[in-house]
């Protein structure tokens, strides 16, 4: 449609021009002399009348005496001369003596215009809608010849907006491995004189989030060279050997710029393992895998250029792909821990005006578990809260309440509920966090609300104090116990008639964590193994079904095990809630009057923790 438009408009500005120039023909034309017949010529030149006689071909101008008469023309016969018409129509020889006679050649552009452009305009028109009828046909034709061409995003040294290692906070083991990579680019000789090689391949391996584009541009931003962006997706098109064709192109195009960087985000998409798919070895994907291989590591050498790949998914990469020579170093990217997280929030803070009350640090224990991504986007929710609020400036609260969007959703405060429903949801919610607040190796309760936040009617915030890498035996028993806290006081206050769906999602969270407890940990009685083998479809990406190693009897007692810790867990909080019934009851009256309560709040009713 863009080129259609942009097609017409030419065209009609051109035919515009061509009628005002045939316009302005026309009206110098009608501007012009006054057009008289022979016979009137001879009686004027016969009576004394004309002063003058210019001849141009075949059209003869009278100029008369009398100053204020006009111009006048007379068309001649095509060969006859002006001495044979004079004669031919009986002139006097004394009026001929009066006159004055012209010969003039005419060679103005008005004579080119009025003889070519009847001849031209046609062929004109014809020639220009032949041509914008084929310039379609023949950018088709382009871009089916363009298929095997590459068109990587190129960011080059002198880019303004371009990234360095100072943009990149935490991920200092990252960043440490990548420096090498940096000094090469910068002086390769250096190492070339140590009889060392750098790799020719950088493996990016990290979570979703965790920075791993950032960080290949913060590598070609410090090394100053340029830096070649693709994804593993772009390779592949619908024709075979696209590709392949595609992947020469881009190290082509990177050896004429070297040293310079190329970088493959997600190249698991063309770099699963061969043979594991659906097709064959004519198959796109592993065509374009082929020569990815040959690239970087074939007979011909690959000078100057680095790959740095990333992907979120090691384990289904090609074994030919991380052989040394190819991708020689890995390099992972953690989610960040709570010093990290605090630089994180810290560079994503700059252009946010924060209260000075705000505590990146107390943002920081807040949220574990969350990647760089995700604390860019929890600053960012934060600030479009505080524009709706209609403040200046991005204060705590605006920033603990978007942890809790980023978490469960946004709030539903408009949902209308009945008072039976809240004084239930308060009653589960409070069995949650007093559960939680009295067990010893539980993580404290931040926050309890009865609001209702995407599909939970309400919650119960934990956060641990300090980021955790292990989780132990007695940690899993106190969080089985925290789950089923809700669950535990619904039984007991409304009775097995009057338990509701509420508790669904708790079940089937315990569940799972109890069955990993056995068949994952080995934290059963059953001794020290685990249960099936979890192995994953690499086609399709993800686990279809568990693959058994055991019989039927170990599938009993694994269930025996479970219920278990289950039961176990019921009875533990069954008994805080037991032994802290005011306790309970002053926490849901709060919960009813107030909706939220803070962790001081919550402290303030169950006293400090033991």
């Amino acid at each position: 449609m863009r080129n259609f438009l942009k097609n017409f408009i030419f065209v009609f500005v051109f035919l515009f021009l061509v009628a005002a120039v045939l316009g302005y023909v026309r009206s110098e034309k009608n501007k012009g002399p006054e057009v008289v017949s022979i016979t009137k010529m001879v009686e004027e030149i016969n009576a004394g009348q004309v002063k003058t006689v210019i001849i141009k071909g075949d059209t003869l101008s009278l100029q008369l005496k009398d100053e204020k008469a006009k111009l006048q023309e007379v068309q001649k016969e095509q060969n006859g001369t002006f001495g044979e018409i004079v004669k031919n129509y009986g002139v006097s020889s004394s009026s001929l003596a009066q006159l004055s006679v012209e010969v003039k050649t005419d060679s103005s552009w008005k004579f080119w215009v009025g003889n070519l452009l009847p001849v031209l305009l046609p062929l004109i028109i014809f020639v220009l809608f032949f041509y914008f009828m084929t310039r379609g046909v023949q950018g088709m034709n382009n871009k089916a010849m363009g298929f095997g061409q590459s068109n990587p995003r190129q960011t080059n040294p002198d880019d303004k907006n371009k990234k360095t290692f100072t943009d990149v906070a935490g991920a200092k083991e990252a960043k440490q491995e990548l420096v090498e990579v940096v000094d090469f680019l910068k002086d390769p000789k250096k190492f070339a004189d140590m009889g060392a090689k750098i790799p020719k391949g950088v493996l990016l391996v990290g979570s979703p989030g965790t920075g791993k584009t950032l960080l290949a541009k913060a590598v070609a931003g410090e090394a100053n060279v340029p830096f070649f962006n693709m994804s593993g997706s772009e390779f592949v098109e619908m024709f075979v050997g696209v590709g392949a064709s595609r992947v020469r192109d881009l190290f082509s195009k990177a050896k004429k710029e070297a040293p310079a960087i190329v970088f493959i985000d997600e190249i698991d998409a063309v770099g699963r393992r061969r043979g594991a798919g659906l097709g064959g070895g004519h198959d796109e994907r592993e065509q374009t895998l082929n020569q990815i291989l040959v690239e970087m590591d074939g007979f011909e050498p690959n000078l100057g250029v680095i790959v740095v790949a990333a992907t979120n998914r090691p384990d289904v990469l090609d074994p030919a792909l991380l052989r040394p020579g190819r991708f020689d170093r890995r390099v992972t990217l953690d989610l960040p821990d709570i010093k990290d997280r605090e630089e994180i929030l810290g560079i994503h803070a700059k252009n946010k005006p924060l209260e000075a009350e705000v505590s990146l640090r107390k943002i920081a224990e807040r949220t574990p578990g969350f990647s760089g991504a995700d604390l860019a986007n929890l600053l960012n929710e934060a600030a479009i809260l505080a524009v709706r609020r209609g403040k200046k400036k991005v204060s705590e609260i605006d920033i603990l309440e978007s942890i809790e969007k980023v978490l469960l959703g946004p709030e539903r405060k408009n949902r209308i509920i009945s008072d039976q429903e809240k004084k239930m949801t308060a009653y589960h919610e409070a069995g949650h966090a007093i559960v939680g607040h009295y067990m010893a190796h539980g993580d404290p309760v931040r926050k309890v609300s009865v609001i209702s936040r995407g599909q939970a009617g309400g919650y119960t915030l934990k956060m641990p104090t300090e980021d955790k890498h292990y989780h132990t035996l007695a940690q899993f028993k106190d969080e089985l116990a925290m789950m089923l806290g809700g669950y535990v006081v619904e039984k007991a206050i409304f009775g097995d008639n009057m338990l509701s769906t509420g508790p669904s999602s708790d079940l089937v969270n315990a569940t799972k964590v109890a069955h990993d407890m056995v068949v994952r940990y080995g934290m059963s009685t059953m001794g020290p193994r685990t249960f099936g083998d979890h192995q994953e479809m690499v086609f399709l990406g993800r686990e279809i079904t568990e693959q058994r190693d055991y019989s039927e009897k170990t599938a009993e007692a694994i269930d025996r095990e479970v219920s278990g810790f289950l039961a176990e867990a019921e009875k533990r909080a069954k008994e805080v809630i037991d032994n802290r019934s005011p306790q309970l009851e002053a926490m849901v009256k709060e919960l009813m009057e107030k909706e939220t309560l803070e962790q001081e709040d919550v402290e303030r009713i169950l006293g400090p923790r033991q």
